[in-house]
């Protein structure tokens, strides 16, 4: 998959600079390494390199997608800030996270200017009301998704509405819900991104928002098993899913261990001990031939190429 890394470092090199442009301008000396600190741990830059291929898979430039391909990782920066905190992480990337290396003060503050250099980058994109409009729908699905996750928690919450609406069984269509909101959404408005800026046809923009969406619920059934199964790759501990206690993993569902905050090991022997690793992965598997299919419909061409081996990669990435 070395030419997927190739495409992914490319596209960060062209999108970066436009990033940083955003978050920092209108903004005081003092804060300018606060707002960058979150993008410069890192990142594939999967979101904006889908809106590009996608732009170019349908004949379009990717000078006119630029702007809306960095909001989009504004936007997905924003919510990974908002869950470090949510989830009280230390790590993401093998970084401190922005609230842990701040403080959970500055980090809100740093938030509301990611929400506002979001704004700024829909309103410079071409098509920008369509594209604003398609960002705040995203991003209320995001955050749906990301208070569906928290309710799909065991205990360890002293927030009221969590202590009434805590899930008391979460079942394979609430997980499919959560994530669906949660990563799928964004991945599928990335490629609806690059559709609407080549003003490509309606039924064109929907194959692509079906592919992207696939992508998406195969991406996040892969974090899940990274997370049990991988050695820290992802840039946190290893099992922080069970340490959070969260139902909303794929394989803590297959293996119907129950979840005590004093026995991580204890449950990752137990979810390896049963057919939980192999049940997701074929699950993974079964949504990237979906996501493939579709591009099938679409015109011959690099792009489509590309896209067709950014979801193979998926389910081999390693991070």
């Amino acid at each position: 998959m070395q030419n997927v890394e190739a495409i992914l470092q490319r596209y960060t090199k062209l999108v970066d600079p436009v990033i940083k442009k955003l978050l920092t301008e209108g903004v005081s000396k003092q804060t300018r390494n606060l707002v960058q600190y979150q993008i410069n741990t890192g990142g594939k830059r999967l979101r904006p390199a889908l809106a590009i291929l996608s732009c170019l898979a349908c004949g379009g430039r990717i000078k006119d997608v630029l702007y809306p391909a960095s909001g989009l990782e504004i936007l997905h920066t924003w919510s990974l800030i908002i869950d470090d905190m949510i989830d009280h992480s230390d790590k993401r990337r093998g970084k401190f996270t922005t609230w842990k290396k701040f403080g959970p003060s500055f980090a809100q503050c740093i938030g509301v200017q990611y929400g506002a250099s979001l704004l700024q980058a829909g309103a410079r994109s071409p098509c920008s009301q369509t594209i604003a409009k398609l960002f705040a729908k995203t991003l209320k699905k995001v955050m749906d998704g990301e208070m569906e996750d928290v309710l799909f928690e065991q205990g360890g919450r002293e927030d009221p509405y969590f202590k009434i609406h805590r899930a008391q069984h979460v079942t394979f269509k609430d997980y499919f819900s959560m994530i669906g909101k949660k990563t799928a959404s964004l991945l599928e408005a990335s490629c609806e991104v690059g559709g609407i800026i080549a003003k490509a046809p309606k039924k064109i923009i929907q194959i692509l928002k079906h592919y992207g969406w696939h992508l998406g619920i195969a991406f996040q059934i892969t974090d899940d098993i990274l997370d049990i199964y991988g050695k820290g790759e992802l840039g946190k501990p290893v099992g922080q899913d069970i340490r959070e206690r969260k139902l909303g993993n794929i394989l803590v569902l297959f293996a119907k261990v129950k979840l005590k905050k004093t026995e991580v090991a204890k449950a990752i022997q137990a979810i390896k001990n049963t057919r939980a690793r192999d049940l997701a992965f074929a699950l993974a598997r079964s949504h990237i031939k979906k996501a493939k299919s579709e591009l099938l419909r679409l015109k011959s061409s690099p792009a489509r190429n590309a896209l067709r081996e950014l979801a193979d990669y998926t389910l081999t990435r390693k991070k």
